[in-house]
């Protein structure tokens, strides 16, 4: 099997990248994670997710809703998509162990995240909690394209950082 590819368009004008007509920035992980960090030392890490929470859930939801409409997809085959491209986007890779979108109920399994950095990696906490948000919001896509309205709520169960996982685990449920 080939490496997935992903077509990035630079447009000439204003330099700007995007994927499948949707704005990008390329930049490296260090640095994403530098401010995180920054951010979540003069906050705390509970308010950071607090912060980050409704940003990260309207983005993911913005964007299913944006992929749908482009690559002509509907249903669970959305939020698959999703998962493959925030894995393909260096984020981790995700794996879905099971999703029942009409119950509102999934579990998905991270490997190799981005935001377990060898600063963070055996911290003995959660580092991963952003991620939450983004299935809830990927997830309420669904079921929002399905003519339903689900309130959800996500939380990292486990995540490598902690030292005692070779991966993190995320769970969905109903809120």
């Amino acid at each position: 099997m080939g490496k997935p590819q992903v077509d990035i368009q630079v447009d000439d004008v204003t330099g700007r990248w995007s994927v499948d007509g949707l704005p990008m920035i390329l930049m490296p992980q260090h640095f994403y994670l530098n401010n995180h960090y920054a951010v979540e030392a003069a906050l705390g890490a509970l308010k950071l997710e607090e912060i980050l929470r409704p940003a990260g859930h309207r983005s993911a939801y913005f964007w299913c809703e944006k992929e749908a409409a482009h690559h002509g997809m509907s249903g669970i085959d959305v939020f698959h998509h999703y998962m493959r491209r925030i894995t393909q986007r260096g984020w981790g890779q995700f794996e879905v162990l099971d999703v029942m979108p009409e119950a509102g109920i999934a579990h998905v399994r991270l490997s190799n995240s981005a935001m377990v950095d060898e600063a963070h990696r055996n911290s003995g906490r959660k580092v991963c909690y952003m991620f939450a948000a983004w299935l809830e919001g990927s997830l309420e896509y669904v079921a929002a394209s399905a003519g339903r309205k689900q309130s959800l709520t996500a939380r990292e169960v486990h995540c490598q950082a902690e030292g005692t996982h070779d991966h993190c685990l995320f769970e969905v449920v109903p809120a």
